[in-house]
């Protein structure tokens, strides 16, 4: 666990974890909005050779709209990271903590939203951990 974000080592190949994090991530009401390939552009781009490193922009957009509604600005955080990589055998997830990233801004009306995004996504990490 980091000042920003929490996570676990999981006992799943990179490619399954993908698919159970975004169905963890569902289950707590949110989507992904983005899907980066880090591994892939620094590929592209580089011309290096890098560990399966995905990150996922996921948004719940009951959430989201309560944020923006309060914060306009606050766009420039969102959406929620969530970072998938291979790590040896099995891959490791890491999310940002809502919490920590919210908590810049210094509006306390946005300390319940961030609560409970963390919460929700805090569910979907022990939700991999237990299955």
């Amino acid at each position: 666990m980091s000042a920003y974000g929490f996570g676990a080592s999981l006992d799943l190949p990179y490619e399954l974890a993908i698919a159970r994090v975004k169905e963890a991530l569902k289950a707590e009401g949110f989507g992904v909005l983005t899907e980066i390939d880090v591994t892939r552009t620094l590929q592209e781009k580089l011309g290096v050779e890098t560990t399966p490193y995905v990150i996922l922009g996921a948004c719940n957009p009951v959430l989201a709209h309560r944020a923006l509604s309060i914060e306009p600005e606050l766009g420039l955080l969102l959406p929620c990271n969530v970072v998938v990589r291979a790590e040896g055998a099995g891959s490791r997830v890491d999310i940002a903590d809502p919490q920590a990233m919210l908590g810049i801004v210094g509006n306390p009306k946005l300390d319940e939203i961030a609560g409970e995004a963390r919460a929700r996504l805090g569910r979907a990490l022990a939700a991999l951990t237990t299955s």
